[in-house]
């Protein structure tokens, strides 16, 4: 068989937490069909992300859909010129939702630069100002912009209490060696199983295992062998798998530290310990 060759989902025995997925792209009949596979291998809660004026509300509806869907409020890089004081109040507003976690997704992107950078920037800091006032942890998105977002992060950084992840991490070493210290956790998809990805495999290895989070993005970057599918969470187990052997870990161990930096970092104050 060859390497992108479908095979089943593996189904393992710990649970699993997608940190970072956009529901809101699915119509309701594809949203309910996501759910079902996603909980029949193992996907015990998705956290879906707020990327833009337009879906701060859908975000926070949908985290009242199902008792496993939980969310963000933020406003993404790409619209970054579209945020105002009418918009950050309402980004405030919707932080205050029972089931939303995290600021986020903001961050800068000079890959695309859909937006202004100088703008760019001042909407970054403004979002995590957010967080330090409402102690709540970041998502953030970087890509080609190391260096500027390492420079806000110092800013920011010691006034975080939650600290917060770099999501889909595909900057270089220095970022991350600079986000571990900090206390960051790094996000990982199935941009690992992408060949031509040994920078972030290189990364991977080198993420202390007790700051790794696993993620999808979809319904983005599907990893191998579904690459070319549109992506979802009940992809994860693959990522798992290709995490877990960077690590040289057992798939169940890397799972179950997964899964308890996940619920330390964005649920420790959310849901009640079954300890």
């Amino acid at each position: 068989m060859g390497k992108n060759s479908k095979r089943d989902i593996p189904v393992f025995a710990t649970p699993i937490i997608e940190t970072h997925c956009h529901l809101d792209y699915l119509d309701a009949g594809e949203l309910d069909a996501t759910l079902a596979r996603s909980r029949a291998v193992g996907v015990q809660r998705i956290i879906t992300i707020a990327v833009s004026p337009g879906n701060l509300a859908t975000v926070r509806n949908l985290t009242e859909y199902a008792d496993d869907i939980w969310g963000t409020q933020g406003i993404h890089p790409h619209e970054a010129e579209t945020y105002n004081d009418a918009v950050e109040h309402a980004v405030r507003e919707g932080l205050r939702a029972e089931r939303i976690l995290a600021v986020g997704e903001i961050g800068l992107d000079y890959y695309y630069d859909n937006a202004d950078r100088g703008v760019q920037r001042a909407v970054f800091e403004r979002q995590l100002q957010l967080a330090v006032d409402t102690q709540l942890p970041v998502v953030i998105h970087t890509r080609s912009a190391d260096e500027d977002t390492r420079s806000i992060l110092q800013q920011f950084s010691g006034k975080l209490p939650r600290g917060g992840v770099i999501h889909s991490f595909t900057s270089g070493m220095a970022l991350a060696e600079y986000c571990l210290a900090e206390g960051f956790m790094l996000g990982f998809n199935g941009i690992t199983t992408f060949n031509r990805a040994e920078n972030v495999r290189e990364v991977v290895r080198a993420t202390p295992i007790e700051q790794l989070l696993l993620e999808t993005d979809a319904p983005y970057l599907t990893p191998v062998p579904y690459r070319g599918k549109t992506n979802a969470p009940f992809y994860l187990p693959f990522i798992a798998e290709q995490v877990a052997a960077l690590k040289q870990l057992d798939v169940e161990a890397l799972l179950a530290q997964a899964f308890n930096n996940s619920d330390r970092l964005f649920f420790a104050e959310k849901v009640p310990s079954t300890a």
